[in-house]
């Protein structure tokens, strides 16, 4: 199995803090990992390292290929472009259908065949659930079809990696559950989920790999 994450001894700041030391991580294909700690424990430092957003400070770090710490401004996109991002508030352009916000992304990334880009629209809607709803404005869905449209959106370059950062801290607990089915169902696809959450009672629900931020490090949680 390829590695898609592979950390070894890394570092990261935030305003010249240390927020993570000593870091020891890897990611393989297909694998689905949760992510817990307190909140400010580096949960989301380390996810934003894996796209660029954070600069690696020490140790080593690979990404799908990419050297972080020798990862040229220009290559960002390019790698952003095999990440696929899930955020805790949704983060959808409000004024406009379900359809054109995916649409935006394609159009961002360089797609430019229409029949192409209705067609991915098409499978990642189907893939969430939510074909019959792509006329609607985000204000018009509940918390957990959002929620959804986000998981289609971050599916629509084929990623090979899922980054998902409290992706259930804003829905009910049924709803919730809902969503990490379906990523779950998604790495068994193939594409890797980092899910950081700390929900602790749907870690137990739904068990899997688990990795603890604490004491500015990581450590796998039995």
């Amino acid at each position: 199995m390829e590695k898609i994450v592979d950390y070894k001894g890394v570092e990261l700041h935030r305003k010249e803090l240390i927020v993570l030391k000593n870091v020891d991580f890897t990611l393989e294909e297909g694998e689905f990992v949760y992510l817990i700690g307190k909140v400010g424990s580096g949960k989301s430092s380390l996810l934003k390292s894996m796209y660029a957003e954070i600069p690696v400070a020490a140790g080593e770090a690979r990404v799908l290929g990419y050297d972080l710490l020798d990862l040229q401004r220009r290559d960002i996109p390019m790698l952003r472009r095999k990440i696929g991002i899930v955020f805790q508030d949704f983060q959808l352009l409000t004024d406009r259908s379900v359809y054109e916000n995916l649409r935006f992304v394609l159009d961002a990334t360089g797609w430019s065949d229409r029949h192409e880009i209705d067609g991915r629209i098409e499978e990642v809607l189907t893939e969430v659930g939510m074909l019959t709803k792509s006329y609607k404005m985000p204000h018009e869905l509940s918390g957990g079809e959002q929620q959804r449209i986000v998981i289609a959106r971050a599916l629509l370059n084929r990623p090979r990696l899922i980054l998902a950062d409290e992706p259930t801290g804003n829905l009910d607990p049924a709803t919730g559950e809902q969503i990490v089915n379906r990523l779950r169902e998604i790495s068994r696809k193939g594409t890797a989920v980092v899910m950081a959450t700390h929900n602790l009672g749907l870690v137990e629900e739904m068990p899997g790999r688990v990795v603890k931020c604490e004491r500015k490090g990581i450590a796998e949680y039995e």
